[in-house]
């Protein structure tokens, strides 16, 4: 029997065309030392090829959050300039756990301040193949307790977290997230966000053979972020979906139809409802991993991302996940 043809939209078609013809550096150790020498604000200006601009913010301002292995970056975004008492957004980049920034993500988590009305912190944490698992989870935990327990150093009083990210970035929300359960931070964290997370690296599933070629996120690729970062496929501070979810906060989970990482990422919610989770879920049907920082190449993607961060607003009020 012949495997049915994926839906794929027309706008996803073509920027599939113009990504995959487009020549880039290999993705391999010294096509990283290349990339490392670009400064991250040039790379930023790069993906605006793709990517929708910052846009209006009140507050756009530098930190430094001490972590094990050093200070870490960050960057706070807020819509408004002063505000009562909130929860405060955790914001980990995607990129493999090898690429990405601060300054590249710095649309979306800009979107998510403005979409979800909450101060944002989104946090550099150390790249794999110069700092290998787990110095990422090391990091956004660190950090995470660093922004709970500190809000004077933000300029807000902090009530609880969000925990968010895009995939390398959902899985590091998911996995902090079930750090914190197990030993709870100075405020509670109140939601997880997981984007298109790497849910479970424990077991392969169809969707990393389906997608694994032209959809993105490559095969070649996905092979050298993991022996780059080198992490326990079977550890729970990798692969979320092998811990007990039990007590973890509402979580929110967003998926593309088209990507490899999809079916671990369907395989999570089912996994967080059997163990008594709220969870709210969102595909985007007929697009790709990545679509959440594409919104100008894939005009689409931003309406789901606002459903997506639709439902994450909805799961935050008060005694939605009574």
């Amino acid at each position: 029997m012949t495997e049915a043809v994926p839906f794929i939209r027309p706008e996803v078609a073509t920027f599939l065309t113009a990504f995959n013809a487009r020549p880039r550096p290999p993705m391999n150790d010294e096509g990283i030392r290349m990339m490392r020498q670009i400064p991250p604000e040039l790379m930023a200006q790069m993906m605006q090829e793709i990517e929708l601009p910052l846009g209006p913010l009140a507050v756009d301002r530098a930190l430094v959050i001490p972590g094990p292995g050093g200070d870490l970056p960050a960057r706070l975004f807020d819509a408004r300039a002063e505000r009562e008492p909130s929860p405060v957004v955790l914001f980990f980049h995607g990129g493999g756990f090898v690429t990405g920034s601060v300054a590249t993500h710095a649309p979306l988590a800009a979107e998510i301040a403005r979409a979800l009305d909450l101060p944002v912190v989104s946090v550099e944490y150390r790249l794999a193949p110069e700092h290998k698992w787990p110095a990422a989870p090391d990091d956004a935990e660190a950090a995470a307790r660093w922004i709970a327990a500190n809000g004077a150093a933000l300029g807000r009083e902090v009530d609880g977290l969000v925990l968010s990210g895009d995939s390398a970035g959902g899985t590091l929300a998911l996995v902090t997230g079930l750090a914190l359960r197990d030993r709870p931070a100075a405020c509670p964290a109140r939601l997880l966000l997981a984007i298109y997370p790497m849910a479970d690296a424990s077991r392969h599933y169809p969707s990393q053979q389906q997608f694994a070629d032209g959809y993105g996120l490559s095969s070649p690729d996905m092979a050298y972020y993991t022996s780059a970062y080198a992490p326990d496929p079977h550890s729970p501070r990798h692969s979320a979906l092998v811990a007990d979810l039990t007590g973890l906060p509402p979580v929110v989970v967003a998926t593309a139809s088209l990507d490899p990482l999809r079916d671990g990422g369907r395989a999570l919610v089912g996994a967080l409802a059997q163990a008594g989770v709220p969870v709210a879920f969102h595909e985007a049907h007929g697009s790709i991993h990545g679509y959440a920082t594409y919104r100008r190449g894939i005009p689409s993607a931003g309406a789901d991302l606002a459903a997506v961060l639709g439902l994450a607003r909805a799961m935050l009020e008060p005694g939605a996940a009574a």
